[in-house]
């Protein structure tokens, strides 16, 4: 058992060596992009829910 964890260790240090891994800037952009669609994304659908929070109120009332 413990031979087939080495074995396997050393198989993913292989692979993680013909990785091929993002820049410094490749990986902040991607970030910026990120957080910006999960910020507009919030706004819309914080948008959404009082619109409809609003439209039940009216309707229940």
């Amino acid at each position: 058992m413990f031979s087939k964890s080495t074995q396997f260790l050393r198989e993913v240090k292989i692979e993680l060596k013909k990785v091929t891994w993002p820049s410094r800037k490749q990986t902040i952009g991607s970030t910026v992009v990120v957080i910006a669609l999960v910020m507009l994304i919030s706004l819309f659908l914080g948008v959404v829910d009082m619109g409809i929070s609003s439209l039940i109120r009216i309707v229940l009332q």
